[in-house]
């Protein structure tokens, strides 16, 4: 049985199989793999399109979505082992896991690090103790990646321009008055090298490097698959020649936890912003971001209006490449 936690699992042409179903998703196919059959959607963070793209995948495949949120509408989870539960957790993901896959045919898990201690956030626990312990595929709806992203950008990259091999990818680090999850970077990181394309990655300063291990990933997927991995500081030098612009924000991981100490540093950098004249450096280039975006601090308005903005497409693509995703797992074992 396999599940859907990280693209690093999956190969190249698995991936675009499930995109090439999403186009047909998108093009009026229709399934009903899922008649009769549940999906428990587990969020212990906030969600719109997530959310949303997840229940109406579900329903447009005749199945039904079981929504929980652990803490709110269910019982707060414990999933460390060995733990002795006398704190707010009222039951293990041991328990949790298994009872689900006695429920449902597939678990989702929306999950975001607690933004204290990167050692302990970057192991990915609570949907690794949900893979290890359930009995039915285990869905990544964020994390510390965030593959089902992943994908949709892949997808409407390939729309915007046909093969992504090649084509130069920039990976910009944007301002934003609080940390955010690097999960979108990681993943923006995972799927561009995937595919073979001239990816760089733009920040401030080393500090605002992504974690070693999707470093170390993209330089096997160049190798791999082609294409070139490069890092910058350089504003100019990152924007020069682009086909396609991702923007995305995230904290400086040597002060992950540490909050208070990195904000001076990262309010140094609000010329970051995605704008007309960076835009302009580009070899007429595409622009998007996974949404939320703050508008006119991570990019203008101009840029966020513009015709070469896809951001809103990609957004639509999560409900295909989810229903791919989906469809995929529920039927590996027929």
């Amino acid at each position: 049985m396999k599940d859907f936690i990280t693209t690093a699992d999956w190969k190249q042409n698995e991936l675009q199989q499930m995109i090439n179903r999403a186009n047909e998703f998108k093009s009026g196919a229709s399934s009903d793999v899922l008649k009769s059959k549940s999906v428990a959607l587990l969020f212990f963070n906030p969600s719109l399109r997530t959310r949303t793209s997840f229940e109406l995948g579900v329903w447009q495949m005749s199945g039904h979505a079981i929504v929980l949120e652990p803490g709110k509408s269910a019982w707060p989870l414990e999933f460390e082992l060995g733990t002795k539960m006398d704190g707010i957790a009222e039951e293990h993901v041991i328990e949790a896991a298994r009872v689900l896959s006695r429920y449902c045919d597939i678990i989702a898990i929306r999950s975001f690090p607690k933004f204290e201690d990167w050692k302990i956030d970057r192991q990915d626990q609570m949907i690794k103790a949900f893979a290890k312990y359930a009995s039915v595929p285990v869905i990544n709806m964020e994390t510390i990646t965030h593959p089902c992203q992943e994908l949709a950008h892949m997808q409407a990259i390939q729309e915007k321009i046909g093969k992504p091999q090649k084509k130069k990818y920039l990976l910009t680090w944007t301002y934003h008055p609080k940390p955010l999850n690097t999960a979108v970077a990681n993943s923006s990181l995972l799927i561009s090298t995937k595919f073979g394309m001239d990816v760089t990655l733009l920040c401030p300063n080393e500090s605002y490097l992504l974690d070693q291990r999707y470093l170390d990933i993209a330089k096997e997927n160049i190798e791999q698959y082609g294409g070139s991995f490069n890092i910058t500081h350089d504003i100019e030098e990152g924007y020069e020649n682009a086909d396609i612009v991702y923007a995305k924000s995230w904290g400086a991981l040597p002060y992950f936890g540490q909050w208070d100490q990195e904000k001076p540093i990262r309010d140094q950098y609000q010329h970051f912003i995605v704008d007309d004249d960076k835009m302009s450096l580009t070899n007429n280039g595409l622009f998007s971001h996974c949404l939320p975006l703050r508008r006119n601090i991570k990019a203008t308005d101009s840029v966020m209006d513009s015709a070469s903005c896809f951001a809103i497409d990609e957004a639509e693509n999560r409900l295909y490449v989810q229903k791919a995703i989906m469809e995929n797992l529920i039927t590996q074992d027929l």
